[in-house]
């Protein structure tokens, strides 16, 4: 399945456990194996998260912005690893150097460029570099790792 350079939410949905409200890419393009992908989030002013976040001026929280860059990055180790169908799980470990430049908001399409810094097939310990942009302008970027636990044996 390595040749797949992207994946639609019927396919992103086979490799992430996550579902609404909390599943925060929409597609996985430009898929290079495990190393590289850019994913796409198109914000939209029915997210929960704006009822809150703030009254009347809708911001994407930055965690969440984390969060699709971190869920980005499974979605190319599902597919990059061919391990789509199995029960992964990928936790947090650390999240470092991160900066947040611009303001998401409803209406922006969010993409974040997510590239792996460490880890190869079949280990558990991923390190990646993510960018968020909308546009040509960063929104936010940030170095995270990631344990990385999956069943591939399941799928047999």
């Amino acid at each position: 399945m390595a040749e797949l350079k992207s994946a639609d939410i019927g396919l992103i949905q086979r490799i992430l456990p996550h579902r609404y409200p909390f599943l925060l890419v929409d597609r996985v393009e430009d898929i290079d194996g495990y190393t590289s992908a850019r994913g796409i989030k198109n914000v939209t002013m029915n997210e929960p998260h704006f009822q809150g976040h703030f009254p009347g001026t809708p911001i994407m929280p930055g965690v969440t912005i984390i969060e699709a860059m971190a869920q980005t990055a499974g979605v190319m180790l599902g597919i990059g690893m061919d391990i789509v169908d199995t029960d992964l799980l990928i936790y947090f470990m650390s999240v470092d150097k991160c900066k947040f430049r611009r303001k998401v908001v409803p209406g922006d399409v969010l993409e974040m460029h997510v590239t792996t810094l460490r880890g190869k097939p079949g280990g558990k310990i991923f390190k990646f570099h993510g960018r968020a942009v909308v546009g040509e302008e960063v929104a936010a970027e940030a170095e995270f790792a990631a344990y990385v636990d999956f069943q591939a044996d399941a799928a047999e």
